[in-house]
């Protein structure tokens, strides 16, 4: 039976930071929708000790935990999102949410904003509930 081809170190490193930075650049423009949108956006990145957090923004006490998806296209982008993930940061909210109460006077949602390779982004408000994950 043939061996598995491994891929050099060196490839997987490349392939790992250009997957880093079309990250950040799908975050930086959903960052930018969701402003112009009138939401405040309260962190980037924010790292808990169940998992990250991609964007947490706040528009009129509603509280919003974001995970972005970037794809090659928006279909590719809505199927990413996986349970094990939805659980994660369902975890990862709640350990934010201890740090920092006050916050959605007015509820808090998960919402998913995929972003396609030509920069086309499409926010699912809402994506999915606690009770379902």
């Amino acid at each position: 039976m043939p061996k598995p081809r491994q891929t050099p170190p060196t490839q997987r490193l490349l392939r790992g930071r250009r997957a880093y930075a079309a990250g950040q650049g799908a975050e930086a423009l959903a960052a930018e929708a969701l402003a112009a949108e009138g939401w405040t956006l309260l962190g980037q990145r924010i790292r808990t000790g169940a998992g990250e957090i991609d964007l947490i923004a706040e528009r009129q006490g509603l509280l919003a935990f974001i995970e972005v998806k970037a794809r090659p296209s928006l279909a590719e982008a809505a199927f990413a999102l996986g349970p094990r993930q939805r659980a994660r940061l369902i975890v990862a909210a709640e350990a934010w949410l201890a740090e920092h109460p006050g916050h959605g006077a007015a509820g808090m949602r998960f919402d998913v904003m995929l972003v396609a390779a030509d920069g086309t982004i499409r926010r699912i408000a809402d994506a999915f509930r606690v009770e379902e994950s």
